[in-house]
């Protein structure tokens, strides 16, 4: 990432950063219209949700929007050093593939992720920042998806 493309990160995750639930809502919303069979991953105490409306408003799952945005936060954080966070991505790629997460479904979540941006910052979501966001998340999947590679074969 170029030094302007962490300045843009910065000033627009600045905006969101503020509502974390409100825009994490957003964004989940959106991926759940792009991928429905999405549903079934997210259920607590072996209760299915019957409509994403049921999962966005659980309390457990307003956690889980509450974490995916403290990730984002830690990355917007350490864009200079990225690679810090290398070994927490790569564990939170296992636990994604251990509760059935496909890594193609990560590239619905980066189309969710910039929809949420846009929806946010309006005109301030200019295409430099599309691109800048999109590097980033893409650094942060890749680091995630190592999480897939490093389990033995069978497990």
């Amino acid at each position: 990432l170029s030094g302007r493309q962490r300045a843009l990160i910065r000033e627009s995750w600045q905006r969101v950063s503020g509502s974390p639930v409100q825009h994490g809502l957003v964004l989940f919303t959106r991926l759940f219209d792009l991928d429905p069979d999405l549903l079934p991953l997210f259920q607590y105490n072996c209760k299915q949700f019957a409509s994403p409306q049921e999962c966005l408003s659980a309390p457990e799952f307003l956690d889980h929007i509450r974490k995916v945005m403290l990730v984002i936060d830690a990355a917007v954080s350490h864009l200079e050093n990225l690679s810090c966070l290398e070994e927490y991505l790569c564990n939170l790629g296992k636990k994604h593939q251990a509760v059935g997460v496909k890594v193609e479904s990560f590239s619905t979540v980066g189309e969710s992720l910039l929809y949420m941006l846009e929806r946010c910052l309006g005109t301030a979501f200019s295409p430099d920042v599309r691109e800048a966001w999109s590097k980033l998340y893409g650094a942060v999947v890749k680091a995630m998806r190592r999480g897939w590679e490093t389990l033995p074969e069978g497990d």
